[in-house]
């Protein structure tokens, strides 16, 4: 039996996840952990790692090594993406979290972080031709996905936290502000030259923004259990009312907004804004919400390899067996 537990630390949360893997390869969820740390927060044109930033993200990793540290036989997978991926101050950062906490972070490509996302999603969900979108804090993951494979996947710099920042202000939304993001966020659809091919495909959504929209409304259909989004739909229609309602609200009407975290809805607007326009762009009816991304991308990976480890085992064992014949 094995612990296996995937840090994922992004531009907005540290979240962390950790997976009961038996002999037998089954395997069930254990411990389930999200700190909101804003590692991206004022990083700026210079894309500086700031020190309260730094210092929320150094809290959370404390907390979850404090966790997993009880557990036995643990293996751990951590991760960073857009915020550490863009710092200039890299190195001193994950120089600091490996001599503190002894965590190595792998800093992942972009592209590698929308492979993970597909992995995660193509597992758990019907993805025969879709568009898959990971909308981040300072990023988002783009995966055509056609016949059932990955045909293009791209990285792109549009988050929550940095379109915010960039365009929007955190209290009432201006008309010129949201026209500025919209403009800005068509140009980057624009420039990825094979998007057009997913034209009328359905989007899977995953990542925080997206499924606070899937969120909002199962609160508003009064659904028991409004946080378990996986393989929820919703229309283009009532993409576009939630999202025409969470713009209309001022930072206060938002934190009121049922489903929505008030953690959240300062960059919520921000957060929203790559998806509302991306099934425009797509001309897409429907979007499918997705539970499973980045953390379960890396865990399916790790059964797959366990899966071929065990399979060499047993070959090697069954050669051994094999003794030549004597005379």
């Amino acid at each position: 039996m094995e612990n296996f537990a995937v840090i994922d630390l992004g531009s907005n949360s540290a979240r962390m996840t950790i997976t009961e893997i038996n002999n037998d390869g089954s395997y069930e969820t254990v411990k389930q952990m999200k700190e909101y740390v804003r590692l991206s927060e004022n990083m700026g044109k210079e894309k500086i790692l700031q020190p309260e930033a730094i210092e929320r993200t150094m809290t959370a990793l404390h907390e979850f090594k404090a966790v997993y540290s009880k557990m036995n036989n643990v293996r751990l997978k951590a991760v960073a993406t857009a915020a550490t991926r863009q710092a200039v101050n890299q190195k001193k950062f994950l120089k600091r979290v490996e001599s503190e906490l002894n965590i190595k972070l792998d800093v992942l490509p972009g592209t590698m972080e929308a492979y993970y996302d597909y992995l995660g999603v193509s597992e758990t969900l019907p993805a025969t031709n879709t568009v898959i979108l990971d909308t981040g804090g300072g990023s988002s993951e783009i995966v055509l996905v056609q016949n059932s494979a990955i045909s293009h996947l791209i990285s792109i710099p549009l988050g929550s936290v940095n379109l915010t920042q960039e365009y929007l202000p955190t209290d009432q939304i201006t008309a010129a502000s949201l026209f500025k993001v919209m403009t800005f966020v068509n140009d980057v659809y624009n420039s990825i030259w094979w998007l057009r091919n997913g034209l009328n495909l359905p989007v899977i959504g995953l990542g925080g923004s997206n499924r606070t929209m899937a969120k909002i409304n199962r609160r508003s259909n009064n659904i028991l259990d409004f946080e378990d989004i996986h393989g929820y739909r919703l229309s283009r229609h009532s993409v576009d009312e939630t999202f025409a309602k969470i713009v209309s609200q001022d930072l206060e009407g938002r934190k009121a907004i049922p489903g929505l975290s008030k953690e959240r809805a300062d960059i919520i607007v921000g957060g929203l804004t790559p998806l509302t326009l991306l099934m425009r762009y797509l001309d897409s009816d429907r979007i499918t919400f997705s539970n499973s991304g980045l953390r379960e991308g890396i865990l399916f990976e790790h059964l797959k390899e366990l899966q071929l480890q065990n399979v060499h085992e047993k070959s090697e064992i069954t050669l051994n067996r094999i003794t030549p014949n004597e005379d």
